[in-house]
């Protein structure tokens, strides 16, 4: 198994973070033939998804989650930021990790799939994500 941490700059604002070039750049450096790409993000407020990104699918992704897990006083959870407690309740919508089927050394995606970092947490502007590829 290849392992490697990347550290992310997600920013102050909730939004999605396009991971899909860094998983192609380790897959590549990990001469990866045929296996599993696991993506992984060891934060309690961060998930990660399989999107199409751009064309506004980005706000309307942000904005589904606005709704679904609005930031108001509604939460036990009360550190940080106001409605910081949604972004506790994340994983029920978006997995910390995921696994993703490697063929031929590239990732088996759809045409406008993307690997994303979803951080709606404006408290934790920084992030690490961590690829493991498992040969098969």
């Amino acid at each position: 198994m290849q392992t490697r941490e990347i550290l992310i700059d997600s920013g102050a604002h909730p939004g999605l973070v396009d991971l899909t070039d860094a998983c192609r750049d380790f897959l590549s450096e990990s001469d990866a033939d045929h296996g599993l790409l696991v993506v992984f993000v060891p934060h309690a407020t961060a998930g990660i998804v399989v999107v199409e990104l751009g064309a506004g699918s980005d706000d309307d992704l942000l904005d589904a989650l606005d709704q679904l897990l609005p930031r108001d006083d509604r939460w036990r959870h009360r550190h940080g930021s106001p409605g910081h407690g949604a972004d506790h309740v994340l994983p029920l919508l978006a997995s910390p990790s995921m696994t993703v089927p490697v063929i031929d050394g590239g990732m088996a995606l759809g045409t406008w799939q993307s690997i994303a970092l979803l951080d709606p947490n404006r408290d934790n502007p920084r992030r690490t994500v961590r690829l493991s590829f498992l040969p098969g």
